[in-house]
């Protein structure tokens, strides 16, 4: 064969390569408000050829690590109802990389809490359908739980593994004791090797029901979270309260206090208040200020914490925001924020622009970034950034203002059981390195709660486990074999042409 016929054989070839390429991205549906390309994510990026993704917003710069969501299952509206509670595990460039189906696996009702730990897996809080409090540790790489409690507390939003995971801090809600008359609505540790609640503080104890506006029969304080902050140091959000509060567990006493009843221009049932301190050591508080559709972080250089008199509004998200009840300040200096009513999960500059959005329908509750373990006083305040101020959020594909491409996602994050297809992490016996669940295998602490609970025999309050773990971070470029092949494929034939 002439070179001319190899030329022309050759380019034939390339031709049909890139034929099929195009054919397959005209026929993949198209979403509104995609941000690369159609749905948000190349496959490269993804790890993966995956089809174009409903749930991906703007994402101009890729996250820094998994990130995972709870996704509260309820859909306001006419056709709106419950819907099954679930965790998603979303990839740096917004590609779904699981979904634990939590309401299926567990019988959960309502998912709630979930924050990241020191090995990698995360710690969930869930009600199941017969009111009982189900947390568990949930490990992404083998998709299961590795230990589980249930306790007979009807409606927990939040509980936390402390000191070492022998104890876990817990905030209970709507304990009204018709018999007794007594409201028990609580904050809690329990010791998970007596398997007895070993210090319980009563709001009842501390607040008059007579100087309160809720009613105390039903709902009455709603403390929707619980963080340790320091030795014996736990924050609180009683939300129908609109305060945060800080109590000393060895004292009992309410040693900080933002917000008062029925004084909105504060707070307004807020929920998940993080206590941040600035380099100068000033405490600063990062809450979701739900009932105002805001996120704001209030400082308090020098004055009495307790009376509010000395807190000061120092940064304000606000704008496109409907019942946002998280925000986290990131080690860069952004805030992810999940804006529940508009069921998805921002990450934000300190000036407000969109840098990462994941939709998550229906009504999320939390989002936590798994390479930040521990989640809570990981990032600067807004003072020590020189970005106070009020900032309007801008730069989203604002996915929630379309029902259908919200229906879309939903019916994407149902159809997915476990790892999503291709996004399974691959291990060999000589590279465990490969593993992407949201962590590298190698140099991530692989150690789980449970087995730190067999080891610690002295921790105490205030001496809680650190560690690092990895970031998330696909190996090689799956889904790029096709290309790759045909690539390999023409090549060949050009090597045999011209041996001919």
């Amino acid at each position: 064969m002439r070179a001319s016929a190899r030329r022309r054989l050759t380019a034939a070839l390339t031709l049909v390569c890139c034929l099929s390429m195009v054919a397959s991205a005209a026929a993949a549906p198209a979403y509104a408000g995609s941000a690369v390309s159609s749905g948000g994510v190349s496959p490269l990026d993804a790890g993966v050829a995956q089809q174009p993704n409903p749930c991906v917003g703007t994402v101009t710069e890729p996250a820094d690590g998994l990130t995972v969501i709870s996704v509260q299952g309820f859909q306001f509206g006419e056709d709106g109802g419950k819907r099954p509670a679930k965790l998603v595990g979303v990839g740096p460039s917004g590609e779904i990389r699981w979904v634990e189906q939590m309401a299926e696996k567990y019988d959960v009702s309502w998912g709630y809490d979930v924050d990241p730990l020191p090995n990698g897996n995360v710690f969930v809080t869930a009600t199941t359908s017969d009111h009982q409090t189900l947390v568990y540790e949930f490990d992404p790489r083998a998709q299961e739980r590795v230990w589980s409690e249930t306790f007979d507390l009807a409606d927990t939003h939040d509980a936390d593994l402390i000191n070492g995971g022998r104890e876990i801090l817990i905030a209970n809600m709507r304990n009204y004791d018709e018999s007794s008359g007594a409201n028990d609505d609580s904050l809690r540790v329990y010791n998970r090797t007596t398997g007895e609640f070993e210090w319980v503080w009563r709001f009842d104890d501390h607040y008059d029901p007579d100087d309160m506006e809720e009613n105390y029969t039903d709902d009455w304080s709603h403390v929707n979270d619980i963080d340790k902050i320091g030795d014996g140091r736990y924050l609180a959000s009683p939300r129908n309260f609109d305060q945060a509060i800080v109590v000393n567990r060895s004292t009992g006493e309410i040693e900080m206090k933002l917000g008062e009843d029925g004084r909105h221009g504060i707070l307004d049932e807020q929920h998940n208040p993080d206590y941040l301190e600035s380099e100068n050591g000033t405490p600063t508080l990062l809450v979701g200020d739900s009932g105002n559709d805001r996120i704001v972080e209030y400082a308090n250089p020098d004055g009495d914490l307790t009376d509010g008199a000395g807190w000061n509004r120092t940064w304000t998200l606000a704008g496109d925001l409907d019942w946002p009840r998280d925000a986290d300040r990131l080690p860069d200096g952004d805030t992810l924020v999940t804006d529940s009513s508009n069921h998805r999960v921002v990450e934000v500059s300190p000036e407000g622009e969109v840098v990462w959005e994941f939709y998550a329908p229906w009504l999320v509750y939390d989002a936590a970034r798994v390479s930040v373990p521990g989640e809570h006083a990981t990032g600067p305040t807004m003072a020590d950034l020189n970005a106070t101020g009020t900032y309007e959020i801008e730069g989203s594909a604002t996915l929630h203002e379309d029902t259908a491409a919200l229906t879309d996602c939903h019916q994407q994050l149902e159809n997915v059981s476990g790892w999503a297809d291709g996004q399974q992490p691959t291990t060999t016996a000589n590279d465990a390195s490969t593993d992407t669940a949201g962590g590298e295998a190698d140099g991530t602490d692989t150690t789980t709660w449970q087995s730190a609970l067999d080891d610690a025999t002295t921790e105490g309050d205030g001496s809680g486990t650190g560690g690092e773990t990895g970031t998330d971070n696909p190996a090689g470029l799956p889904g790029f074999g096709a290309l790759a092949a045909l690539g390999g494929l023409v090549a060949a034939l050009g090597v045999v042409l011209r041996r001919r």
